[in-house]
């Protein structure tokens, strides 16, 4: 009896199938969840790339940048260095510059929300006609406190008018994971998303 028992091979198929199924499953939800990652990170490679245009047509988000350079000398070059940088973000509710800048709330959400209304929270309004998107409407469950602006003086652009100097602008995200469905990893950062334009020397003063 116990020969006829270890001898029999009834069941094999269905454990068998349990453990393809079991890395088949795996498979599939790892395809599906790394691709949805991979969603994400062009996501934030968009909004980064939205917000950084956005940021060099609009007013800046800190305010005092117009008198941040030296303007005795229209079209001069604006040394590296000569203002800032201005690092200007987001802390939960409180909206600040490095080196002294004065945060502009309607000027960052211009580049947060686009032409929709400045709200004072993370919300992402729906857009109307002719209403330009801002980096929320590219990146789904984006916040405030993900976007740096940054305003630097590399030495790059120029100063061709009396208002002020054209900065190098620089958009940045931090403090990000990519989501997963289904395998639910501990969380795994996503690597620091970053535009870097000149802004544009469109009008005598910040358009």
């Amino acid at each position: 009896m116990l020969k006829r028992f270890a001898k029999s091979e009834d069941g094999a198929a269905m454990v068998e199938m349990t453990i393809v199924s079991s890395l088949l499953f795996s498979l599939v939800l790892g395809f599906v969840d790394f691709g949805y990652a991979f969603y994400q990170w062009n996501e934030a490679t968009k909004a980064v790339q939205i917000g950084a245009r956005l940021a060099s047509i609009s007013n800046p988000v800190v305010s005092n940048l117009t008198a941040a350079a030296p303007i005795a000398s229209p079209g001069a070059p604006v040394a590296a260095g000569a203002y800032g940088p201005f690092s200007c973000k987001y802390t939960g509710t409180t909206g600040a510059c490095s080196n002294g800048g004065t945060f502009d709330a309607a000027a960052f959400s211009r580049i947060f929300r686009g032409d929709t209304a400045n709200t004072a929270n993370d919300v992402c309004p729906a857009l109307a006609a002719n209403q330009r998107p801002g980096m929320c409407h590219f990146f789904a469950g984006l916040h405030r406190d993900n976007v740096v602006v940054t305003y630097a003086a590399t030495g790059l652009g120029y100063q061709t008018r009396l208002g002020g100097p054209v900065p190098t602008i620089t958009v940045n995200l931090q403090n990000l994971t990519f989501q997963f469905f289904f395998l639910k990893f501990a969380d795994i950062n996503m690597p620091s998303m970053l535009s870097t334009v000149t802004g544009e020397d469109l009008k005598a003063s910040f358009p």
